[in-house]
């Protein structure tokens, strides 16, 4: 199951803490101007640091509650009239337990050593950029907001860092360009900062320059102020960033997998242009943009599932204020752009009103997802439309109102437009509502060979969405309901589901014990959803989440279910788990997660045994050597007459991932995915396909000189199987090179 945004709030609440009661009670920290010239590269001797602002209060946050760091931590920082300059020297008792691998950028998980800056430039409590690098300077940045308690990692800036390794722990020195961040035209400036430091031992240590009382809906809001910076740049900063690459694929004649291979070669160009004509402002254009995909995504196996699967944004042009496409109910889902021709977008602030608008050519391509109230369909999207997208949001102290407006017109006819707000209301630090209403009206295009309901039929309908969350040190409650209407229809979000109303909720209970164990939260959870005919799903689960040695975690949940199939409700009994931990530098990371029990057969209409079960391995032989390995299966035996059992099917995935790491900027990766299913077709009422399968390769050359002036080389070759299914066969081979450069001024 995704973890809605909603429900990502209430896990982050267990570790990050309440609101802030007031600016004033936050550390205050007064920043200097550079005394001199600063190269990053992990030395700390220079006069300059020896002037800066020093912090030597730090707090130990997670496992222990706001407690005296088990290691010593330094950070400094200053500025110039270009760059923002943070310092740190981490010690270490034990150097040589350091997790410092090379890595991609932003590969730096929490079971490696990392430290750096979070920094709110407008100082509101809200939203924070997180600039973090490990001893080897491999860089991670995000984006953490406190609105729906996301933090994510695909926007990208432009900064520096190094790190260095010594007999005494490590140092990270840390420089930010002004151009990279978004602040107000204030003069002297006021931020609010946090220092941060990631130490995976025996537990995942995390240390902060500031408290993080725990119990409470907000992190960025607990930032200390840092005061005194004067004369930032104002305005001004482009940068244009041409592309060339060059492809050539083989295919199978006529498209038929087995026959001969048949070569085509093309190139294409394009341009992505960033201006900040102020500081809190950001305008994007982009022309012809380059939005493959390096790396395919992990296979996510999609039999017996009712609904569409998921897969996040990475692409860089929709990633500027990327938290203000997120909203209650997900109206917004770039992914849906498939291919644009152009698109073009603005977003800022002024005062306490955000804003970001989005307009863009979307040549057509890929899928479009066809709610149901039991299932989903896809639809291929062989049509070219112009997609606007725009929102508002006024900040009312920690609590905000916003408008959310979405637009596709299709080309020859069809339309589907979506308006309307939604807020958050934060009525104390245990206590907040956040709510969403939409009206939807569409007008299908008229294509139905692609989809029954693309005849022009017009459509309309609504959709509600309430949350009321409640948290304390110990105790965290929620409860939501929403009402998709049988007419909703979000062609640039991601609604797989309509014709319903449901109304939920959890309640759990954190103890934190010493020793082994150090968090154990036992919770209950409550589920009814009743579609547009009266039926009526239901959902009760018990269990248990935790955290204990060797960085582990483990959540168990027993679950009841009555679910709707083939026109029936039909009972499933599972138990979900999920369950990692990161005992070495070696065996990096270890998960497993997936069902298992009494299911159901949702093609079918009837009940079974089924298993799900997803392995991922992270091993790192060497500082530049990553082996991952995932794996994932499922499988059904439905039961038949008589009280026996038949497997209905088994689908898999296979996927191994080897990458070396040259250097911070270089990387070679090789990459092997195979994916099947099989099928007894006798126990199926519909025709179906007896077997599936396919076997992916990859390889590539990437030199990375910032996030946006790259070089990749890569060979790509697709196996799939024959129709006598004696064989895999290439059915797509592709030599691709990629160049762009960033120029900056």
């Amino acid at each position: 199951m995704r973890l809605s945004p909603r429900k990502a709030v209430l896990a982050g609440t267990l570790l990050l803490g309440p609101c802030a009661a007031g600016a004033d009670e936050l550390p205050h920290l007064a920043i200097s101007k550079a005394a001199g010239p600063i190269d990053v590269d992990g030395d700390l001797s220079e006069a300059a640091w020896a002037t800066a602002t020093r912090v030597e209060t730090w707090y130990e946050t997670n496992p222990g509650d706001n407690v005296p760091p088990r290691v010593r931590n330094v950070g400094w920082l200053t500025y110039d009239d270009k760059f923002f300059y943070a310092a740190f020297d981490f010690q270490d008792p034990e150097p040589r337990s350091i997790r410092a691998p090379f890595a991609d950028r932003d590969n730096v998980s929490s079971e490696t050593d990392y430290g750096g800056v979070i920094l709110d430039t407008r100082n509101d409590g809200r939203t924070g950029t997180l600039f973090l690098a490990n001893p080897r300077g491999i860089q991670y940045d995000a984006v953490s907001d406190d609105a729906t308690g996301n933090e994510d990692s695909s926007p990208d800036f432009f900064w520096a860092s190094a790190g260095r390794i010594s007999e005494t722990g490590w140092s990270l020195e840390i420089r930010i360009p002004f151009s990279s961040l978004r602040y107000t035209h204030a003069d002297p400036q006021t931020w609010g900062i946090l220092l941060y430091r990631n130490y995976p031992r025996e537990f995942r240590y995390q240390m902060f320059n500031t408290r993080l009382p725990r119990g409470g809906q907000c992190f960025i809001c607990h930032c200390s102020k840092v005061e005194g910076l004067r004369g930032l740049p104002s305005a001004g900063h482009v940068v244009l960033t041409p592309y060339v690459n060059g492809s050539r694929s083989s295919t199978p004649l006529g498209d038929v997998v087995g026959a001969p291979l048949e070569g085509d070669s093309e190139g294409q160009a394009g341009l992505d242009v960033k201006w900040t004509p102020g500081a809190s402002t950001a305008i994007d254009a982009t022309l012809n943009p380059d939005f493959s995909q390096i790396e395919s995504d992990v296979a996510l196996i999609g039999a017996n599932e009712r609904f569409a699967l998921f897969y996040p944004e990475k692409r860089p042009f929709f990633l500027e204020g990327v938290e203000l496409f997120s909203t209650p109910v997900q109206a917004v889902y770039t992914r849906t752009i498939t291919s644009p021709r152009w698109g073009a977008r603005g977003t800022g602030k002024l005062g306490a009103l955000a804003y970001t608008g989005l307009v863009a050519q979307d040549r057509g391509g890929g899928s479009v997802v066809i709610p149901g109230s039991d299932s989903s369909d896809l639809a291929d999207q062989e049509y070219r439309s112009f997609v606007a997208i725009g929102r508002l949001r006024r900040d009312l102290g920690r609590s905000f109102v916003s408008l959310l407006g979405t637009d596709r017109e299709v080309e020859g006819g069809g339309f589907n437009r979506v308006f309307g707000p939604d807020f958050q209301w934060r009525i104390n630090p245990r206590d907040s509502i956040t709510g969403q209403l939409l009206y939807a009206h569409t007008r299908t295009p008229d294509l139905p060979d692609l989809a029954d309901e693309w005849d022009g039929r017009r459509l309309s309908g609504h959709a509600a969405y309430v949350w009321w969350l409640h948290t304390t040190p110990h105790v965290d409650l929620y409860s939501e309901y929403k009402d998709l209407g049988q007419g909703f229809r979000v062609d640039d979000g991601f609604i797989p589901q309509v014709g319903i109303r449901e109304a939920a909720g959890e309640y759990g209970y954190t103890f934190r014990p010493q020793g082994l164990l150090r968090r154990l939260r036992p919770f209950l959870n409550l589920d009814h959803v009743t579609d547009r005919d009266g039926v009526v799903q239901r959902w009760v689960s018990f269990g248990a989440g935790l955290n204990a040695r060797w960085n582990s975690d483990a959540r168990l949940r027993f679950a009841f279910e009555d679910v709707r199939a083939g026109g029936r409700l039909l009972p499933r009994r599972l138990l979900y788990y999920n369950m990692g931990a990161s005992p070495s530098a070696f065996f990096n990371s270890i998960r497993l997660e997936g069902s298992v029990g009494e299911d159901v057969d949702f093609d079918n209409g009837r009940t079974g045994a089924g298993l799900n079960a997803r392995l991922g391995v992270v091993l790192r032989p060497t500082d530049h050597l990553e082996l991952r390995a995932d794996e994932a299966r499922r499988l059904l035996s439905v039961d038949l007459p008589g009280g026996q059992q038949s497997r209905l099917f088994t689908a898999k995935v296979d996927r191994l991932r080897a990458t070396y790491t040259l250097t911070a900027r270089a990387y070679v990766r090789a990459i092997a995915q195979y994916v099947s299913t099989t099928r007894d077709t006798a126990l199926y009422v519909d025709e179906v396909e007896p077997r599936a399968a396919s076997l992916s390769l990859s390889g590539l050359f990437a030199y990375k000189l910032n996030w946006q002036t790259v070089l990749f080389v890569g060979y790509g070759d697709v196996r799939e199987l024959t129709e006598d299914e004696e064989r895999l066969a290439p059915s797509d081979r592709q030599l691709f090179l990629k160049l762009s450069y960033a120029f900056q001024r």
